[in-house]
């Protein structure tokens, strides 16, 4: 069993509340929560569901994360 390590990008939504995360080098995954633990237990659930469906050929060529940046813009 190998094991794998992404990074996720959590924001919050204004309107609901609620915690949505993307992990951005794992296409299809993505979800929410309540609490940033309910969050955290999503993510991993949804990350072992998208590697079961990846073949070991897209496992070995998943993009890698880099990282973020902020952009200021005056308008």
């Amino acid at each position: 069993m190998q094991t794998y390590q992404f990074t996720a990008q959590i924001e919050r939504d204004t309107e609901t509340g609620l915690y949505i995360g993307i992990v951005p080098n794992l296409p299809g995954a993505h979800t929410q929560g309540a609490t940033l633990d309910e969050l955290h237990q999503n993510l991993k659930e949804v990350i072992e569901l998208c590697l079961e469906e990846l073949t070991d050929e897209e496992l070995k060529n998943l993009p890698e994360f880099i990282g973020v940046q902020q952009i200021s813009v005056a308008v």
